[in-house]
């Protein structure tokens, strides 16, 4: 079975779009149109619940099953591109979205849209799934954080501006008139792919599959590593976004408004940290990369603590300010522990991918209502401090006894290249 196969006539080659720059704008585009979907409707919920007549709880579901949604496509998605390559399993996906997102505009129920709105996310969150896989299809292990940085960082700018995007357009022309938007980019998108990118699923063994693949992962220390420590860093997120407005509003007596200003500085902090490991990922390991992002991460984290304990952390400049180092240092942790993590394998990158994001996602919703509990149960940030540090720990714990030292991945690497080779010739 080859990597490359069903290439429309005339495509560019793998090797030519890995050097285009129209290739980081599609990657970004098909990683960002999920999450930039789901936050384009949050400013339009109270409409919905208006206009459907239903509480407003009950609105939140079109965004809540949305992330679950995305959930699901993960863990599916990710495998069925090994198996029947990059190409056909993002068509698929982003012709779910189109008919999901049509189904949207058309709904005459709350319970209508929440259901197309699941679909939307399942079929749409192919693409950051698959996208990851296609990274590790085109570039090399030492390329990978530095071009997952840069997506990152270019699909962030466009995700802050979409709850505006979606505002804007619910008060001009309607609610339904950001599902036509939705609508009209997933056809874009899905048109660009089926025109210029080209199968990149890498060269595999016949008697590889979906079986041998999880077999190898899971029994890899490294793999189990790199995920645990992506997806911890991930939590310190969720779990900081779940209990900050508790934090502000209540605690501190601030307005939402101004908690909103706050929040917003912990994603220029990110952004940052993903511009400045593209700048660094090509001059150093990925183990330094993550060793650095994991010290910083764990003292922004200690400080906050220290704050908190001496009370200083009852003002936002504070809690905001160490918390923005912390995400500094997210971003060096995350991108690079993810590109270690689909290294492993390369063959089977599209799983690895999927069960990170799997993770990820399903941690995440579980760990942002422990923040709000934290955040809306006590009279101090104290308690989501200790939670931000106790897990920066865990992921640290991560990089010191599962993932081994570079020279023995490397040998590794080297001794499973020369099986398959040897395989392949018998």
């Amino acid at each position: 079975m080859h990597g490359v196969m069903g290439r429309p006539p005339g495509a560019a080659t793998p090797t030519d779009i890995a050097t285009s720059r129209f290739m980081l704008v599609l990657l970004v585009a098909m990683t960002g149109v999920a999450p930039i979907s789901l936050y384009m409707l949050v400013p339009a919920l109270p409409v919905l619940a208006t206009t459907f007549g239903r509480d407003i709880s009950i609105a939140q579901m079109t965004v809540s099953l949305y992330m679950v949604g995305i959930a699901c496509s993960q863990i599916i998605m990710g495998p069925l591109s090994d198996r029947f390559g990059r190409r056909p399993v993002l068509l698929t996906g982003l012709g779910l979205m189109v008919l999901a997102s049509a189904a949207c505009i058309f709904a005459e129920t709350l319970p209508q849209l929440i259901a197309a709105r699941f679909l939307q996310a399942l079929g749409g969150a192919t693409g950051m799934v698959v996208s990851r896989a296609i990274i590790r299809d085109l570039y090399s292990r030492e390329r990978i954080s530095s071009m997952i940085s840069l997506v990152i960082a270019v699909m962030m700018i466009a995700q802050m501006l979409s709850p505006l995007t979606g505002g804007l357009l619910e008060t001009a022309f309607g609610w339904r008139s950001i599902f036509y938007v939705i609508t009209a980019a997933s056809v874009a998108i899905a048109v660009a792919i089926a025109v210029t990118l080209p199968e990149t699923r890498r060269d595999r063994l016949e008697a590889g599959g979906f079986r041998g693949d999880v077999g190898h992962l899971v029994t890899s220390r490294a793999f189990i590593g790199y995920v645990l420590c992506q997806v911890l860093a991930s939590q310190i997120i969720f779990t900081f976004a779940g209990g900050g407005p508790y934090v502000v509003v209540m605690q501190m007596g601030r307005s939402s408004a101004e908690y909103g200003a706050w929040f917003a500085t912990t994603g220029f902090a990110y952004l940052i940290g993903n511009l400045f490991c593209v700048r660094f990922a090509p001059r150093h390991s990925l183990e330094k990369l993550i060793w650095f992002g994991l010290a910083l991460q764990l003292a922004g984290s200690l400080l906050n603590l220290v704050w908190g304990l001496t009370g200083l952390n009852q003002a936002p400049s504070w809690l905001f300010g160490t918390q923005m180092l912390v995400m500094f240092a997210n971003a060096f942790v995350m991108s690079n522990s993810a590109a270690g993590a689909i290294s492993v394998r390369p063959e089977a990158a599209g799983t690895a991918s999927g069960a990170m994001g799997f993770l990820q996602m399903g941690l995440g919703s579980l760990l942002s209502q422990f923040g709000a509990y934290l955040g809306g149960h006590f009279a101090t940030p104290v308690p989501l401090n200790i939670a931000v540090v106790v897990l920066s720990i865990a992921c640290a714990s991560t990089m010191v006894f599962l993932i081994p030292r570079r020279d023995v991945i490397v040998s590794e690497a080297l001794i499973e290249q020369a099986e398959e080779e040897e395989s392949g010739m018998l």
